[in-house]
């Protein structure tokens, strides 16, 4: 679902500022990958997505949805073009020890918290319609991912009758696919989030098994 050009105000807007940190602090993350790792200088990705957000936080302000959406979907496949490109160098330069212990180890660790990061931008941008669709709804009932909230009937402890999903209520799901490789709480519903879902746990998993093949080669 693209969202309306036309903004309509939200009386329980979702708050965007940790997406914002999370998209900053994927570009700070390629600051620790070695030269070779990274797609031109280190502080290059940093710089694109800052100037990729300016202006998709601009059309957000000046009400142009969905151009904000687009321009959103362009900065979410960078840094994922990014981090796979920095997987791929990482991986094709195991054979030849190019990088030291500690700068594998470095570059590993960064990857897969970029890897976090970098999914769970795409599941908030992405489920149910996105921020500005569930913006608008009054309850968040209907999505891609099945919440624990949306399940509780009302009158329980717990149930809020306005909740919707976060920024980091996807940063969550997306820590636990990379750290157990399922969703744990979280029922995945449509195709499109296992897909995004099962290329997250391959990198992940390719991300640690360099560091276990490394730790055992250090042994």
């Amino acid at each position: 679902m693209v969202p309306s050009a036309k903004i309509q105000r939200s009386s329980n807007p979702a708050a965007r500022w940790p997406a914002v940190l999370g998209a900053l602090a994927i570009g700070a993350l390629a600051l620790a990958l070695p030269r070779r790792l990274a797609f031109g200088p280190n502080w290059l990705l940093l710089v694109v997505v800052i100037l990729l957000l300016i202006p998709t936080l601009a059309a957000r302000r000046a009400g142009r949805l969905r151009l904000n959406f687009f321009l959103g979907l362009s900065l979410s496949a960078v840094v994922t073009a990014a981090m796979i490109w920095s997987l791929a160098m990482l991986i094709g330069g195991l054979p030849a020890k190019r990088e030291t212990p500690i700068e594998l180890l470095r570059a590993a660790s960064a990857l897969w918290l970029s890897n976090i990061l970098v999914f769970a931008s795409w599941y908030w941008r992405l489920d149910a319609g996105g921020p500005h669709a569930r913006d608008h709804r009054q309850f968040h009932t209907v999505g891609d991912f099945l919440f624990p909230q949306m399940t509780l009937p009302p009158g329980h402890a717990c149930y809020y009758h306005d909740w919707k999903p976060g920024f980091v209520d996807y940063l969550f799901l997306a820590f636990n696919t990379s750290t157990a490789f399922s969703p744990t709480d979280v029922p995945v519903m449509s195709r499109w989030a296992k897909a995004l879902m099962m290329m997250q746990s391959v990198i992940s998993l390719g991300t640690i098994a360099i560091l276990a093949a490394r730790a055992i080669n250090i042994l």
